[in-house]
């Protein structure tokens, strides 16, 4: 595990992000490419102390920066936890078109790609409480700096990957509310 420069606060900030990845991303199988970075020891996480969108941004390409000039094995994705910033949901959706222009400007297009977590993420066309929202859910905003050479790696090595969104609808709806508050991983309803 790589930890950017934290201060107790931030400890804490990073150990229920590390709960909801085990619990949840690893737990439930939502991601099944996170549990071998994760035993590794190749995520990386990053407290951001931003409290702007412009300040979050700076951290943002810097981070880029650092993975991008990183070894893979060392660091093969960084969780850039933002709490203190865009914790409205539709701010946090529009801030996700500056995040793509970032890495097409850094010219870091095709080696890096950025997914996203929010504690009130939302698919389009459905209701705020529809458990599906919850495959995004984490309990802090979440940028995610990932490598596309890893990812194609790991597409490769699962047959059906094509299908894991389907797969993690019919999880969360297997599991229900109840079911996600006793993972004890983040917002709750």
């Amino acid at each position: 595990m790589s930890v950017a420069n934290l201060n107790a606060d931030d400890d804490e900030i990073v150990a229920a992000t590390r709960r909801w990845l085990e619990r949840a991303v690893i737990g439930l199988n939502l991601c099944p490419f996170a549990k071998a970075v994760y035993v590794k020891e190749q995520v990386r996480y990053v407290v951001s102390p931003a409290r702007t969108p412009e300040e979050l941004l700076e951290t943002l390409m810097n981070e880029l920066q650092e993975l991008a000039d990183t070894d893979a094995d060392k660091v093969d994705t960084t969780l850039l936890i933002h709490p203190f910033v865009l914790n409205d949901f539709l701010d946090f959706n529009e801030f996700l078109d500056v995040v793509d222009a970032a890495v097409e400007d850094m010219q870091l297009d095709g080696e890096l790609q950025v997914a996203n977590f929010h504690p009130d993420y939302q698919f389009a066309d459905t209701d705020p409480n529809d458990i599906s929202n919850y495959t995004n859910r984490a309990p802090y905003p979440i940028l995610q700096l990932l490598r596309e050479d890893s990812i194609d790696r790991a597409v490769e090595a699962i047959p059906d990957a094509a299908d894991i969104f389907d797969k993690n609808i019919d999880t969360m709806e297997a599991l229900g509310h109840e079911g996600w508050d006793k993972l004890d991983v983040g917002p709750a309803r």
